[in-house]
């Protein structure tokens, strides 16, 4: 008997069919992974099945027995479980804190928390402070907390969406294992990813979805990745030295690097210095510790490091949204340093943030809004603002970058994920002045088909001869995309490789603080 059975269902938002007549058995015992593009109704089907929304028609039962969920509460109480794509965490508590909240207990024992917590670090890996704050947190140490608020009681289904968007590798494997071992116990795993290795490496079978309905479900065992990728995007992937080539290589095998920088290239003069930066955090901690590099025109430069090294620190600093404690920064002969964001994008620096929901974008207000946030001035005459001229910018705009919505009226709330970063991506790269760009995480959580036009993007601007720093935990990504790779460990640079001599055993050895280059 299968332990979750759907029939049927179908979720519609206003006049948008999100999920249509899903039918789908998830099995005791198995790890099933749900495939799909941005907007392909994964995350909507996961949050039906955990009682976040209700379905419109259908039905599903759960061990046999009638399972209508109002709510997550039921849902956890019939022993489901789930770790959402953005985080659930309150970010003025502490970890622990996080950790109880919603547990029915006549009183709450926080002693107890901590030994669990202590039990799943040591069996997982998965450690972390537990009387850190939340908004003390990296990105990636705050889906740590996610996960292990996940394990802690013993559920019947984990159901995981994008769990692993932010983890390093050593990670992932900790959290496959997890599934894998939650399998072997007779429980089951529906598992979100658009990591492709993953899902060959833990996935019984895999569902595909393209436009709210189910394209099909296959066995793994001897299944052909790329006919899945053709499953979910509808066409053949086309990757002659494209990132997609590293996304659909399952055999961990590097990353041809791209065919037009097939070597070390030979960046023109200097868009970004820095020297000598250091940041401390709140509490004293130095975060970066005396770190130095130089970016040209005409070259990407990946920043590799096991989360939690300085990388988001870094990012923060040249955004403008923390100051350095000591060293300068440079960019295009200008000190920014210190500076306010609305300085540094005048310098002509573009940012990308880590965290595109808080900080690259408003999601309430529409997509032509958020085009041209702090660029508003280009369509006001005499004190008032020319809608319709912006509307058409928006428009051309929404063309150039492949941004796709209805309108660009509709709210930026409204669109995929994809899609979301795509116009943030656009809005950065139309900045004028634009002499260099600063990407942080700019695949995260994205599909292959998102993956590839973000990358493609960020090409051409090297290619018109901006400078890149791209900051990512996908070492896959960095080694297909960049001209030339430097290692981040504990707030410091401890080596670099350039294109043609990546090595990912150099590159983990120098990450894990094993190796200096």
């Amino acid at each position: 008997m299968a332990l979750l059975e759907l029939s049927g269902l179908t979720k519609r938002f206003g006049a948008f069919i999100a999920l249509d007549d899903i039918s789908l058995l998830i099995e005791r015992g198995e790890v099933h992974c749900l495939l799909g593009e941005n907007g392909a109704g994964k995350s909507t089907l996961c949050n039906l099945v955990f009682g976040v929304h209700r379905p419109d028609g259908g039905t599903m039962t759960l061990g046999g027995e009638p399972f209508d969920p109002r709510g997550p509460a039921e849902a956890l109480q019939r022993g489901v479980v789930m770790v959402h794509q953005h985080f659930s965490l309150v970010p003025t508590m502490s970890v622990a804190e996080n950790l109880m909240l919603g547990r029915a207990s006549a009183v709450l024992k926080p002693q107890d928390i901590m030994v669990r917590m202590e039990q799943l670090a040591a069996e997982y890996g998965l450690e972390i402070d537990p009387e850190a704050r939340i908004d003390e947190l990296s990105v990636g140490e705050r889906q740590r907390v996610e996960i292990i608020k996940c394990l802690l009681g013993d559920p019947q289904l984990l159901v995981l969406d994008e769990p692993t968007a932010v983890l390093q590798p050593d990670e992932i494997d900790a959290l496959l294992a997890i599934c894998r071992q939650v399998a072997l116990r007779g429980k089951s795993v529906i598992l979100v990813t658009h990591k492709l290795g993953e899902i060959s490496r833990v996935a019984d079978r895999t569902t595909v979805l393209r436009q709210g309905r189910i394209i099909e479900t296959v066995a793994m065992d001897g299944a052909d990745i790329r006919s899945l990728v053709r499953s979910m995007v509808g066409r053949d992937v086309q990757s002659a030295g494209s990132v997609l080539a590293a996304a659909v290589d399952v055999e961990g095998k590097t990353p041809a690097k791209p065919s037009d920088a097939a070597g070390p290239v030979s960046p023109g003069e200097a868009v970004l210095q820095i020297s000598d930066l250091v940041y401390r955090d709140p509490h004293g901690v130095p975060r970066l510790d005396g770190l130095s590099l130089t970016v040209g025109t005409g070259e990407i430069v990946g920043i590799a490091g096991v989360e939690g090294n300085g990388q988001t620190e870094l990012g923060l600093i040249l955004a403008g949204l923390a100051s350095p404690s000591a060293g300068a920064i440079v960019v295009g002969g200008t000190p920014v340093a210190g500076c306010t964001p609305q300085e540094i994008t005048d310098a002509g620096v573009g940012i990308v943030p880590e965290d595109r929901h808080a900080v690259a974008c408003i999601r309430e207000l529409s997509v032509a809004e958020n085009l041209f946030l702090g660029a508003i001035g280009k369509f006001s005459r005499f004190g008032l603002l020319d809608k319709s001229a912006r509307r058409k910018a928006a428009e051309a705009m929404m063309r150039d970058f492949d941004v796709r919505a209805s309108s660009p009226d509709v709210s930026m709330a409204s669109l995929s994920g994809g899609n979301q970063q795509k116009a943030v991506l656009a809005r950065e790269l139309s900045l004028d002045p634009l002499v260099f760009l600063l990407a942080a995480q700019p695949t995260r959580g994205l599909d292959v088909g998102a993956i590839e036009a973000v990358y493609n993007r960020i090409r051409a601007a090297r290619d018109d001869g901006l400078g890149v720093l791209l900051i990512s935990s996908e070492l896959e990504e960095l080694m297909a995309v960049s001209d030339r790779i430097a290692v981040i460990y504990r707030g410091k640079l401890v080596g670099e490789l350039a294109a043609g001599s990546f090595s990912r055993e150099a590159i983990g050895a120098m990450m894990s603080g094993h190796a200096h280059v």
